[in-house]
């Protein structure tokens, strides 16, 4: 049999290693700044671009798809080629997948600070970037498949099963989330073409999902690739990793709805989240069990190996995540976890032990391979596991006790049935103290990254070798039957069968979305129609823009949950009628602050004014930074040049704005702009000090009327208002 040589592709493997750890950085750096926020809120005061709304996209961004996106593509880089036996398809194709990916990195690092954001969780970049994104996913795609299709290797091993569910599973997500209608296609702005309950749904089949297709399924590919080679040890369970992927690509479409539990979702979709979520276990810790005994007879080297140490802490960080999941999906739990810092915390031992032990594995296992010598130090690669590990337990474990408290301290009653902390401030003091140490343990994580960056960097540099395609052979494909030959199984016949196995995945998790989306977006019972709920004034449109722009949402939620504890504190709960309008949702997922669905009329517009400004002098003891640059400065001109083609989008969308309320929309925003500054007159420290401003000012003034600060304030005093509890009550009766 004739052998033939080939070269494998090696420096595209370097280039997405060097990506994974300077973002790592970037990102971590990011997420560090941010918890420092926490103690200290007005540390970048005045800076719009570095507040926390706008930089908490930044860091999920930057960690998700900048760090963990590169250590995907530098490990299905590595690994694709020698399991199949071939070079990658196109060299260009790999170059466009590694500089396109890091042009949009640059451009979701300059564009979400400036408040370009769609408020969609893991999905902020707006428009053109979601174009790009489907652009460079599918060129990563197509190389993919075309170095498949040209395999020297008939079978497919388990990792290039889940290297192909991610790439089909992630492309559908994208695309569908991401569907929103650009205000104009010469400007950033777009609105989602879903709107409130649908919305939510979508974007948590997304959200839920893109943890479960871009976090999980690559890594475990990586994990079916590396934990065997670093142990010399073959997987543990072949039958196993068939069951474990079939079973999880199936069953983790369908457990979107968990994150909306209690929420205006209809129940039938809050039903079918729980129970997929519950059965998301078995496959989950299958894959879990897999891996861990692969390192059966293997164990001894555990001690001495820091690859290994890295990756069996990963794989463990990856059962517990999996375990916590089903369980924070149980309506009772959920009822406690949902909103408080037990989420954070859920989140982060996926994220720093799962996702980041597993890709430091892969760097210290790659870099040494690809220059051709030994790590510059043991030493220094077990110091930061151990780093690295009391980071994540400094970091965790604080934020569960945090979200114990804020559970419990939410829903504390009086004999009398009024709350016994009624003033939401006070959870947030009470857990100070779990805020230092998550900010220590984000400290330690960080520095643990930068030990790595030397000890790459070292090793690179005391290296006599640079990096080369490296030589290889293998005999050419011969051609089999096409059905399946005298003792071979089902499974083992569709392995030499990429499309076809590309298809099976393809359905898989495609049954789950139209189950529950489907009939969401078509079937109006799902979504019953409040006749008082009407569309967004003008002003109150643009005051939502400015809400999004500033990432308000990251800790404020706007849904009241049907709990005595909430109504009591936030006042009638929420319904799915209500949310109609909105383009996109905003129900949150974090309380860092109170719900605001109904802080509509529940303070002046002065108390709203101040807040904004110095949210310590109406709250004392607030963490919410502030935000002046809404109220003075060059910026705080409201830009009213795009409301009219806003409102002609929202009429795209179904919104019913006349063509008249669209016609009349400038003088309509001067009008309850002048009554909103008419309000603030009753302030006489407000008056002293806007007068002396106009004074100062002279023709440049801009009066407070076309200033942001109106918008905002007129958003926040329309939220909760378009209906009554006693008109509820009272249509209940007739009907």
């Amino acid at each position: 049999m004739e052998m033939q040589h080939f070269y494998y592709d090696n420096k595209i493997v370097k280039k997405f290693l060097y990506a994974t750890i300077f973002w790592g950085v970037v990102g971590m750096l990011v997420g560090l700044i941010l918890a420092f926020m926490f103690l200290f809120p007005n540390m970048t005061d005045g800076i719009s671009w570095l507040s926390f709304g706008r930089l908490r996209p930044l860091h999920t961004n930057a960690v998700i798809f900048a760090f963990v996106g590169n250590a995907i593509f530098a490990g299905v880089y590595y690994s694709l080629q020698r399991l199949l036996k071939a070079r990658m398809m196109s060299d260009l194709l790999s170059k466009i997948n590694f500089w396109g990916w890091q042009l949009i990195i640059v451009g979701a690092a300059i564009t979400l600070p400036l408040g370009y954001s769609t408020s969609k969780e893991y999905a902020e970049l707006e428009w053109p970037f979601d174009i790009a994104i489907a652009l460079i996913w599918v060129a990563f795609g197509v190389n993919m498949i075309g170095t498949i299709l040209k395999r020297r290797q008939r079978h497919l091993y388990v990792a290039i099963w889940f290297y192909i569910a991610t790439f089909v599973t992630v492309a559908v997500l994208h695309i569908f989330n991401s569907l929103a209608l650009p205000v104009s296609f010469t400007g950033m702005k777009s609105y989602s073409v879903y709107a409130g309950v649908q919305d939510a749904l979508v974007q948590w089949w997304y959200g839920h999902n893109a943890v479960a297709f871009f976090l999980t399924t690559p890594f475990l590919g990586l994990m079916y690739y590396f934990v065997p080679k670093a142990a010399n040890r073959p997987i543990y369970s072949y039958r196993l990793s068939i069951v474990h992927f079939w079973s999880l690509i199936f069953i983790y479409i369908w457990a979107g709805p968990h994150h909306l539990l209690y929420t205006a979702l209809p129940e039938w979709a809050q039903h079918l989240g729980v129970a997929f979520s519950i059965m998301l276990l078995m496959p989950s810790w299958g894959g879990m069990i897999n891996g861990l005994l692969t390192l059966r007879g293997a164990w001894d080297k555990v001690r001495t190996d820091p690859v290994l140490k890295f990756m069996v802490v990963a794989i463990t960080g990856y059962g517990m995540a999996t375990f916590e999941g089903p369980m924070l999906a149980l309506k009772n739990v959920n009822a406690i976890a949902h909103y408080t810092d037990w989420i954070i915390a859920h989140v982060h031992v996926g994220a720093l032990a799962w996702n980041g032990f597993l890709a430091f594995g892969m760097i210290y296992y790659l870099i040494p391979k690809l220059f051709k010598t030994k790590l510059y130090s043991i030493g220094l690669a077990n110091a930061h596991f151990w780093i690295g590990t009391l980071s994540i337990l400094l970091y965790t474990l604080p934020m569960y006790v945090a979200g114990f408290a804020q559970a419990s301290m939410w829903k504390q009653f009086n004999p009398d049935g009024t709350l016994v902390y009624g003033n939401f401030l006070e959870t947030v003091t009470e857990i100070m103290p779990m805020y230092w140490m998550r900010a220590i343990g984000g400290t330690l994580y960080l520095t643990g990254m930068l030990v790595l960056v030397y000890n790459v960097i070292m090793t690179v540099v005391k290296s006599e070798h640079k990096v080369t395609d490296e030589l290889a052979e293998a005999p050419a494909l011969q051609r089999v039957s096409k059905g399946r030959v005298s003792g071979e199984g089902w499974h083992t016949w569709l392995e030499r069968k990429p499309v076809l196995l590309t298809i099976y995945a393809t359905i898989a998790i495609l049954i789950g979305g139209i189950v529950q989306i489907i009939p969401t977006l078509v079937v109006k019972s799902n979504i019953p129609t409040i006749s008082s709920v009407k569309p967004y004034t003008p002003l109150e449109l643009e005051g939502r823009d400015l809400y999004i722009r500033e990432g308000c949402v990251g800790c404020h939620s706007q849904m009241i949950r049907p709990f005595r504890s909430e109504v009591e504190r936030y006042g009638e709960y929420s319904k799915a009628g209500e949310f109609v309008y909105d383009h996109p949702f905003l129900w949150g997922s974090k309380r860092t602050g109170p719900d605001l669905h109904r802080i509509g009329g529940k303070y002046s517009d002065n108390w709203h004014f101040n807040h904004m400004y110095d949210p310590q002098s109406t709250s004392s003891g607030s963490i919410m930074p502030s935000y002046k640059w809404l109220i003075v400065g060059e910026g705080a001109q409201l830009d009213k040049s795009m409301t009219e083609k806003k409102m002609e989008a929202m009429v795209s969308l179904g919104v019913p704005y006349s063509d008249e309320e669209i016609t009349n929309a400038q003088t309509s925003m001067i009008e309850q702009g002048t009554q909103i500054e008419k309000n603030l007159y009753n302030d006489p420290d407000f008056v002293a000090s806007y007068e002396a401003d106009k004074a100062a000012s002279g023709e440049e003034f801009v009066e407070m009327r076309n200033r942001e600060i109106v918008a905002m304030i007129a958003y926040l005093q329309r939220l909760g208002t378009d209906i009554k509890v006693k008109d509820l009550i009272d249509q209940t009766v007739q009907n």
